[in-house]
């Protein structure tokens, strides 16, 4: 499970990306996409109790968030890069069943929200963040840092789930590929997002 921690972006040491990596994020968009079989396995999905418990307004909402999600994780230029990282960790693509983009949030025992978890059968499942705290965040930091922040952590948990499917119960281990291949991953992101660093440190913490 993904736990919570501060990602220092900042302060964190650049990672420099291999040869390889770099072709790959040149490559034209639809270069090698027909050859990937993860984004077939990627749907929204509901438990039909939680449903019921959750009114209009908020199943809209949360309907519109699991779209974002599922669109930003699908995305082809992720996609080639979590093709690289699997390949780069011998992590099987057979070994993930498929990869559920939870429609309601998942809060632990311990109140503390959820982004991701996997289990034995190779199911990943992916959770958004409430309501209420995406408002705020809102207010504090604009419509568009939010749509940054919960794309961004979407895919983070998708790393870490992944990571997961190989090193199992080493929570540690885990967390470190996570920071490392994420921010392999944002370097080449060509924000026009000025607050974007600033959002990323927001990451995981509640």
């Amino acid at each position: 499970m993904l736990r919570t921690y501060v990602t220092e972006i900042s302060k964190i040491q650049r990672v420099k990306a291999s040869g390889f990596l770099r072709k790959l994020v040149k490559m034209p968009i639809v270069k090698g996409m027909k050859n990937l079989k993860l984004p077939s396995k990627m749907r929204i999905t509901i438990r039909s109790r939680k449903f019921v418990r959750f009114s209009q307004k908020r199943t809209r909402f949360y309907t519109k968030y699991a779209t974002v999600i599922l669109k930003a994780l699908r995305n082809p230029l992720f996609q080639k890069f979590l093709d690289w990282m699997l390949k780069r960790e011998s992590i099987e693509e057979s070994m993930i069943t498929n990869v559920q983009v939870r429609l309601f949030p998942f809060r632990k025992k311990n109140g503390k929200g959820l982004a991701g978890r996997c289990n034995s059968r190779g199911e990943i499942l992916i959770y958004p963040k409430r309501l209420g705290f995406c408002r705020k965040l809102i207010r504090k930091c604009g419509k568009e840092n939010v749509y940054f922040y919960i794309k961004s952590r979407a895919k983070a948990a998708l790393i870490h789930e992944l990571l997961h499917l190989k090193y199992l119960d080493n929570e540690d281990k885990v967390r470190e590929l996570t920071r490392k291949y994420f921010n392999i991953f944002i370097q080449h992101q060509n924000t026009q997002n000025s607050n974007a660093y600033n959002v990323l440190k927001m990451l995981f913490t509640q």
